[in-house]
C-alpha cells in the first residue's frame, strides 16, 4: 500500500508539478516525440487511440494532427487543465477525462490502440506494473504502445552510480524489456517492436504489444 501511495503522489501532479512540466527543455520533447512518431507509423490512421496518462496533451494532439482519431486521460486534475485548454487551442474537440489507470471505467477492447507514455518507469513493484498492464490490455482491442526505462543504458548506469554512491533516491524504476513482454504476455499479448532512439545509451524505450489473435 505504501508503495501505491508514494507513486500515486509523484505521477499526481498538482500545479506547481504540472507548471514544472510545461516547462521543459523543448529539446527532452522534440527527441521523445520523434520516438512516437516511429513507434506509430506501425499504427494505421484509422485506428481510434487512447493516451493515458496524457499529462498537458502533446501526444494525443499530435496523433490526431496525424489523423488518428484520439481520446486522452490522465488522473491529474492539474494536468487535465492544461490537456483541456491546448486542445482547445488546437481546435481539437475530443474526450479529454479523468482516469485511473488502475481502474479504468472503459468498456473491454474500447480503442483501437492505446498508448501509454512515460508513466511506466514510475510504478515501484511488479505487482502495481502488472495490474496497469492487465487494464491497458483489457481495453485495448489490438496494440497497445507503452514506454519503459531499460535497465542497460550509460544514461541508467550514471544513474545507479548516483543512487549508490551520492545518495540519490532512486524515484524512476527501470524494467528490462523481458519483464515487460511477460506483463503483456500474462494478457494474450505479443511483441511487435521495440524502440530506442540511441540504444544502450538512453533509458527510454517504446514498445508496441499485439493481442494474440483467438484461435
Amino acid at each position: 500500500m505504501k508503495d501505491s501511495t508514494t507513486y500515486r503522489a509523484r505521477t499526481n501532479y498538482d500545479q506547481r508539478k504540472a507548471a514544472l512540466y510545461q516547462q521543459r527543455k523543448s529539446h527532452k520533447h522534440v527527441a521523445e516525440m520523434k520516438l512516437v512518431d516511429r513507434a506509430m507509423r506501425l499504427i494505421p490512421k484509422s485506428h481510434s487511440v487512447l493516451d493515458i496518462p496524457c499529462g498537458g496533451g502533446r501526444v494525443f494532439l499530435r496523433l490526431a494532427q496525424q489523423g488518428y482519431t484520439v481520446a486522452a486521460a490522465d488522473l491529474s486534475d492539474a494536468m487535465l487543465e492544461y490537456a483541456r485548454e491546448n486542445a482547445k487551442q488546437a481546435g481539437l474537440d475530443c474526450p479529454v477525462e479523468k482516469k485511473d489507470i488502475d481502474q479504468l471505467d472503459y468498456p473491454e477492447k474500447s480503442f483501437d490502440t492505446i498508448i501509454c507514455f512515460r508513466l511506466f518507469q514510475h510504478f515501484p513493484t511488479e505487482e502495481i506494473r502488472q495490474r496497469a498492464v492487465s487494464e491497458l490490455c483489457r481495453v485495448a482491442r489490438q496494440y497497445v504502445v507503452i514506454s519503459y526505462f531499460s535497465p542497460y543504458s550509460w544514461t541508467q548506469a550514471r544513474l545507479m552510480l548516483r543512487v549508490r554512491f551520492a545518495g540519490k533516491k532512486l524515484l524512476k524504476f527501470p524494467t528490462s524489456l523481458k519483464e515487460v513482454e511477460g506483463y503483456f504476455s500474462s494478457n494474450g499479448y505479443r511483441l511487435v517492436k521495440d524502440f530506442c532512439n540511441i540504444p544502450f545509451v538512453k533509458t527510454l524505450h517504446l514498445a508496441i504489444f499485439e493481442r494474440i489473435p483467438e484461435q
